[in-house]
């Protein structure tokens, strides 16, 4: 059974802290799907993950190419299984979660822009969603300057 680490994002950029995560799942030997809402945004990452540095980049692509199951990092939008048989998630913007799913994979993580009501109010319904639904779920904030540990079901 899997846990849901929500990620209350403060004082770095998603960008920064999604290069971090998937340097921990890589060191992991896990295979992560990212999950977001919008293909445009997506890009967007995908950009900021090539021009990250040299000695933090996550080799990775974008959903929809001839080499999807290959993927370590599979960017995407849209529920359901990953084409690279993903043991860990990562989602941004809101993108959905389910009860089932944090059980059948090793880790998801969501991220969520603490400076944006409405992504705290989304955070709070899926951490909310997954507590009553008896999944193991960790509240990580990086208000102290570093990554702690502030709540756990």
């Amino acid at each position: 059974m899997g846990t849901a680490m929500f990620y209350h994002l403060t004082r770095h950029p998603l960008e920064q802290t999604l290069a971090m995560l998937l340097g921990k799942a890589g060191q992991a030997g896990w295979r992560v799907l990212v999950r977001g809402t919008e293909p445009a945004r997506m890009d967007w990452l995908d950009q900021q993950l090539w021009l990250g540095p040299q000695d933090s980049f996550q080799p990775h692509g974008l959903a929809g190419g001839p080499h999807d199951a290959l993927q370590p990092v599979l960017l995407a939008t849209g529920e359901g299984p990953a084409a690279n048989g993903a043991t860990c998630v990562m989602t941004v913007d809101g993108a959905p979660v389910s009860a089932e799913e944090v059980s059948a994979l090793e880790r998801v993580c969501i991220l969520f822009d603490g400076n944006d009501p409405a992504a705290v109010n989304t955070a709070r319904g899926q951490w909310k969603t997954l507590k009553d639904a008896g999944v193991s779920a960790q509240y990580w904030s990086e208000e102290s300057g570093r990554w702690e540990k502030k709540a756990e079901t």
